[in-house]
């Protein structure tokens, strides 16, 4: 079961105040949930969310991991901005298929159902939620996205994580730097593996290091690889790994 602290973020400035940091665009939020990112001024990976307008305030959905980091966070970039965070009692509910009234579709992928904020915890998660992280190329709090990430190299921008066109958010200019002018070396992608091996194994290819294996659902994984080094077989502890290029 997937633990999230939900904040709530209220005042006149709210929206801007976030529009000012985070990966995405603010103004989206008038069609549907936003996933977005905070990262460090250099460029890298603090935390992913999501945000849902909820009346006339924000509601920030955030692994429970991050929940204290991420609202210490906040309130240092809030300076004089109008704007209260504080957490609520609400708790995560998702699921597949047709969605309730009071559920938003989860932004990143289609593929990965809706979510919905309420009173009670939710007591039973049927959806093999892992196999459609692998299935669709999709990272994991924690997993995938760890404080070392940048989030191009990530995919954060394919499942709808970032807007390039928004203008400034803290981090901003090393993520434009990194799409505009430099071909990513390097970044998360689909394996085929034969065998397991605990995530964050190590993948080498003719004994050079060469990436790191992350989750696996049956014969496949998400694993973030050098793509110099990502030919033939590959190893990571007694699983054999193979990377089927680009397209996979």
């Amino acid at each position: 079961m997937t633990t999230r602290r939900i904040l709530r973020l209220s005042g006149p400035d709210t929206r801007d105040f976030l529009q000012g940091i985070v990966t995405n665009d603010v103004g989206k939020l008038d069609r549907g949930p936003v996933y977005a990112a905070l990262l460090t001024p250099q460029g890298k990976y603090m935390a992913d969310f999501f945000l849902i307008a909820d009346g006339d305030s924000v509601l920030l959905d955030v692994d429970e991991s991050l929940g204290d980091m991420l609202s210490q966070r906040l309130s240092m970039y809030k300076l004089r901005a109008k704007v209260t965070i504080e957490p609520t009692e609400l708790h995560l509910h998702r699921g597949t298929g047709p969605a309730p009234e009071d559920a938003v579709a989860d932004p990143r992928h289609p593929e990965m159902g809706w979510r919905a904020y309420r009173d009670t915890p939710q007591t039973e998660e049927i959806t093999d939620w892992n196999a459609l992280r692998v299935a669709h190329l999709i990272p994991e709090t924690g997993v995938e996205l760890t404080p070392d990430t940048f989030i191009l190299e990530a995919g954060l921008d394919r499942i709808n994580g970032l807007d390039f066109r928004k203008g400034c958010y803290v981090g901003q200019e090393v993520t434009a730097r990194m799409k505009h002018k430099t071909e990513l070396r390097k970044g998360l992608t689909r394996v085929e593996v034969s065998g397991s091996a605990a995530p964050g194994t190590a993948i080498t290819a003719e004994g050079k290091p060469a990436g790191t294996l992350f989750t696996q659902a049956g014969d496949q994984a998400l694993a973030h690889l050098r793509f110099d080094r990502a030919k033939g077989p590959m190893q990571a502890e007694d699983a054999q790994v193979t990377w089927p290029g680009p397209a996979a």
